[in-house]
């Protein structure tokens, strides 16, 4: 009774400081929207096109995250591998949008499936720390690995689209094809994602063994198995972000994964990390802080980086679980 007290008394205060957060945060915005409401729109789909493309890599965090209490550091790597495999499908094979998203989908679930087995499975009774370093070990064996002349080569790299660039204009605010693609492909995704992990056979195994693996294999649920599943479907969703955020902004290069797997991890964490829906509201609000900061902090574009990562400060400081987190999530 007592903890149940305290948890209600702590999510009562947590979501009150957030409420007066969020208060001074909208005055902010609203007096942006009446100065300038054209450029504010702009800004809000620019936040939008990149909130979408960090919102799949942050659920494939807090997937892996869910079912096996482990940050995948080289996530952001398996991006980038994803960027290259889609470049040189379209480039190489003449691969128009479709196939070449599927290559690279096909390309990152092979890559995290093999990840899984050869740096992850070894290590499954070991404690947490051991596998966080494997993590960090991996990432940048990728990195530099790829980086080698033989393989995709230290230099940057012009992405060819694999459709044309068309704009609109409606009422002075600006959008693309480009973008309404990143939208309803995200979107799709979540759905996707969201049905099989609270529908299918392979979603409530997978909720099992997140909760309780022993009792799970108990039950009959080949642990391993979910686990791999759960890698792939991650994998899927790596590829197809990295040929969204490549089409978006088509450039690629060896690091490329950096900084947008830490972005995305850190917008689950806003969220809530463990939390799909967490993981995709956090991409969204990472993506209107920066594209906000670009558009009206002086020196933006410098500072949009410190921007997000001081966001990430200030959630952990209010409400350390993010905001679809739970309190007591360590102690079921």
């Amino acid at each position: 009774m007592k903890d149940k007290l305290i948890k209600v008394l702590l999510k009562a205060l947590s979501w009150g400081v957030l409420a007066v957060v969020g208060g001074v945060i909208l005055s902010i915005v609203g007096g942006w929207i009446a100065k300038d409401p054209i450029t504010f729109t702009q800004q809000v789909l620019n936040g939008l096109q990149l909130g979408f493309v960090y919102a799949m890599i942050a659920v494939g965090y807090t997937l892996i995250y869910g079912v096996l209490k482990l940050i995948n550091f080289a996530y952001g790597d398996v991006f980038m591998v994803g960027a290259f495999i889609s470049y040189f499908g379209i480039t190489k094979y003449g691969f128009s949008f479709l196939p070449a998203l599927l290559l690279a989908a096909v390309g990152c679930v092979f890559l995290t499936v093999i990840i899984d087995r050869v740096a992850y499975k070894p290590l499954r009774e070991s404690p947490r720390i051991a596998a966080l370093i494997t993590a960090l070990g991996m990432s940048i064996f990728l990195e530099y690995f790829t980086a080698l002349k033989f393989v995709f080569g230290p230099d940057y790299i012009a992405f060819e689209r694999p459709f044309k660039l068309i704009t609109w204009n409606v009422g002075g605010v600006t959008f693309t094809n480009i973008q309404l693609v990143i939208f309803a492909t995200s979107v799709i995704f979540f759905l996707g994602v969201q049905y099989i992990i609270k529908r299918t056979k392979m979603g409530k195994a997978m909720r099992a063994s997140a909760f309780d693996k022993g009792t799970a294999r108990l039950m009959g649920i080949n642990v391993n198995a979910v686990i791999a599943a759960t890698f792939a479907l991650t994998g899927a969703l790596a590829g197809t972000a990295a040929m969204l955020y490549a089409t978006a902004y088509p450039q690629i290069w060896t690091f490329m994964g950096i900084q947008p797997g830490l972005k995305a991890f850190v917008a689950a964490v806003i969220g809530g990390i463990g939390s799909i829906p967490g993981a995709f509201v956090g991409s969204l609000i990472m993506g209107f802080v920066e594209a906000m900061t670009v558009g009206y902090v002086p020196l933006g574009s410098t500072l949009k980086d410190g921007v997000a990562f001081l966001l990430l400060i200030a959630i952990l400081l209010i409400k350390p679980t993010g905001i679809f987190g739970d309190p007591f999530e360590e102690t079921k």
